[in-house]
């Protein structure tokens, strides 16, 4: 992996005077919802709160901006901030006000009535097309509201946005101190990870993930594959894969490369010798246990077998550095949990240094309790692996050629 990450080369709020200042805060408040629209897990909300605090503490007037979902442009009272702020007021336990828009005479005036030590909410910043276009007016319009931007979302390091880049060109801007925690966290499996150093990588398509995969073999001593993508890499290898869901084409083409890639850079790169296959996708099926090189037509693979849990775990109790991106089957439903229960498990009591980012792993890590015992729990799946891929990340790049 070529890149490094010096984050002492970043200015951090911790040494700005923001006394009396308007600091405006890009803060990740992109939470799920549940099926009524109710924030359904707040920890992006309570990861934000050292920033926040501090800022109120040391007598700023703090204006948080976030996006919320995908609406594309459009004022969706679905996906309306109002509720992360009723939630964000009761974990602050003061009070949040909370602002109809993010640009506009009314946002102007919302900010110049606060007062030190008050925290204002805007509304969903891609109510607007603008914001996900960095379009320059409309970052403009947005650091009008501050003295001083203060970047705290992680989640959205690698999107260039308007909230999260375009308005850094206009103020000083420096780092917030989630998304420092993260830099400093990440940069060591970047930098120079105490080995062995494996990672364990999931989730659905080898394309989403072809550029980490490739920094990952050349970086790490061994790749452990589950999740649906590791049937691409069994079909690249001529197993039969029965109804699995497989990336034909491509995908199977960029498996094969990954395979090879791993053999010149000495990577051990594993795959399931057994997996856990149903008829459908459903609850409730009849499951059973076969090869993985040999699953029969008409049944889908949904989770990896026992011997490949076994073989997985094994690797990852030799381990010094951990990082898991990725469940290894359909953890939602019972029948197909195991395996990530099992590397769920396994990571946590690895007494290295262990890492897991991206939503899904993040949520079995949570579902079987063991998020307490995992070293460093990143806020962002996406910003994570464009961060291990060696992307430059357009959030801190704007950081550094920010007007100081």
């Amino acid at each position: 992996m070529s890149m490094s990450l010096d984050v002492h080369e970043l200015p951090s709020v911790a040494g700005e005077q923001v006394a009396g200042k308007r600091v405006l805060v890009r803060v990740d408040f992109n939470v799920p919802l549940d099926d009524d629209g109710m924030i359904a897990d707040d920890t992006r909300i309570a990861a934000s709160l050292p920033t926040i605090e501090y800022l109120v503490q040391e007598d700023a007037t703090v204006i948080l901006m976030s996006h919320l979902g995908r609406p594309k442009g459009v004022r969706d009272e679905r996906l309306s901030l109002h509720q992360v702020a009723d939630r964000l007021s009761e974990l602050l336990e003061r009070p949040v006000g909370f602002v109809h828009d993010c640009v506009g005479e009314e946002v102007e005036a919302a900010v110049r009535d606060a007062n030190p030590g008050d925290v204002l909410l805007l509304e969903n910043t891609r109510f607007h097309a603008e914001d996900s276009a960095n379009d320059p007016e409309f970052a403009r319009q947005l650091a009008r509201l501050g003295d001083l931007f203060v970047n705290d979302a992680f989640g959205t390091v690698h999107r260039a946005n308007a909230s999260t880049a375009g308005v850094a060109k206009y103020i000083p801007a420096v780092t917030g101190f989630l998304l420092e925690r993260e830099l400093q966290q990440l940069g060591h499996l970047v930098d120079a990870p105490n080995r062995p150093f494996t990672c364990i990588v999931g989730g659905l398509k080898v394309t989403d993930k072809i550029g980490v995969l490739e920094s990952l073999v050349s970086h790490a001593d061994a790749v452990l594959v589950g999740g649906a993508m590791a049937f691409t890499f069994l079909k690249a290898k001529g197993a039969s894969t029965g109804a699995s869901f497989v990336e034909d084409g491509e995908g199977v083409e960029l498996a094969r490369r990954i395979i090879e890639l791993a053999e010149e850079e000495e990577c051990t790169l594993m795959l399931p010798v057994d997996v856990v296959v149903a008829p459908k996708l459903a609850e409730d099926q009849e499951t059973q246990v076969v090869p993985a090189d040999a699953i029969p037509d008409g049944l889908m693979g949904l989770d990896i077998g026992p011997r490949t849990r076994m073989l997985y775990e094994a690797r990852i109790a030799d381990a010094h550095t951990v990082f898991w991106n990725g469940p290894m089957g359909v953890f939602e439903i019972e029948d197909f949990a195991d395996g990530t229960r099992a590397i769920a498990d396994a990571v946590a009591a690895n007494p290295g240094f262990t890492v897991i980012g991206g939503g899904d792993s993040v949520a079995a890590a949570n579902q079987f309790r063991v998020a307490e015992r995992i070293g460093h729990i990143s806020t962002g799946g996406g910003a994570s692996l464009a961060l291990l891929e060696g992307e430059a990340l357009p959030g801190i790049e704007a950081i550094r050629e920010a007007p100081q």
